[in-house]
């Protein structure tokens, strides 16, 4: 019997299971994407991660970014040479380079126009205040100072306070600012608006007006020579100084023995003499009923 013959084997042309699979993992587009693109990225952040790791690679990586930044910041037309302050007076001036102490010649990028504007508007005198850095390497300061306009009296000295009622400055005597009025008591700088328009009422009173008093922080008490006092109501207290005023030109009332003049009830004035004229008084008035 003769063998049968057969055919030999050929290979499969068919893909295997994992050849298709992928076959159709490389036709995928965020796989593509990803061997394009997010392996280079792995690779390098890795060998960045690695390289940066090294404290040595750290320190000269730090070490030429300050080279570079100081050769930079350190070019002529960055610098700042002087500063110019305008608007206070030789005293403020000399606060303000107190306050702010530079060692010129500085980069401009070490400077912070806020931040000393900032602490220039701390100081007392100052009301308002701008830093900016000119062309030509000059800190222009300017400045506008507050102007006192009376004297606050208190346990702890003497005050300067502006129109608003913000302490400028603390004096050793009154004779150092006479041209302005003095106030005193608990909340006089909160009211030196209504201060002022009292002291302009009572101008007929010339030297003779010393100040002015807040009474719990509610009404006035107008002080003059000769340890008189005008007592004023808590509203309409100039429209009483006034009236008080018109009384002396009548009948000479600030000019004679008393010691107050009580306008605090507007319906009722009251004058009280001093102690000198009560004790004349009452002894004019035993003689009296002796004879």
């Amino acid at each position: 019997m003769q063998p049968v013959n057969r055919r030999p084997n050929r290979p499969d042309p068919a893909p295997s299971r994992w050849s298709w699979r992928m076959q159709r993992l490389m036709l995928t587009p965020l796989f593509r994407f990803g061997l394009r693109a997010g392996l280079p990225f792995v690779a390098t952040l890795s060998v960045a991660t690695w390289f940066l790791s090294d404290p040595q690679n750290q320190a000269a990586i730090q070490d030429t970014v300050a080279e570079a930044r100081a050769a930079i910041e350190q070019r002529p037309e960055f610098m700042v040479n002087l500063m110019a302050i305008d608007g206070g007076d030789t005293d403020l001036d000399a606060a303000i380079r107190q306050a702010i102490p530079l060692d010129f010649p500085v980069s401009s990028f070490d400077l912070d126009p806020n931040a000393m504007r900032a602490r220039i508007l701390e100081m007392p005198p100052v009301k308002e205040a701008s830093v900016r850095i000119r062309p030509g390497g000059i800190l222009q300061v300017d400045i506008t100072p507050r102007v006192p306009i009376a004297i606050w009296r208190t346990a702890e000295g003497l005050t300067l306070i502006d129109g608003e009622g913000a302490h400028i400055a603390e004096i050793a005597r009154r004779g150092l600012r006479p041209d302005l009025p003095v106030i005193a008591g608990d909340g006089a700088p909160e009211h030196v608006g209504e201060a002022l328009e009292l002291m302009a009422a009572g101008a007929p009173l010339g030297n003779r007006l010393r100040g002015l008093v807040r009474l719990g922080n509610r009404r006035w008490d107008v002080v003059l020579d000769r340890d008189q006092r005008i007592l004023l109501p808590s509203t309409g207290a100039v429209r009483a100084l006034e009236r008080a005023l018109a009384l002396d030109q009548v009948d000479d009332v600030l000019r004679r023995d008393v010691a107050r003049v009580d306008l605090r009830l507007s319906e009722r004035p009251t004058v009280r003499m001093n102690s000198t004229a009560t004790e004349e008084w009452w002894r004019i008035r035993q003689l009296n009923s002796e004879q």
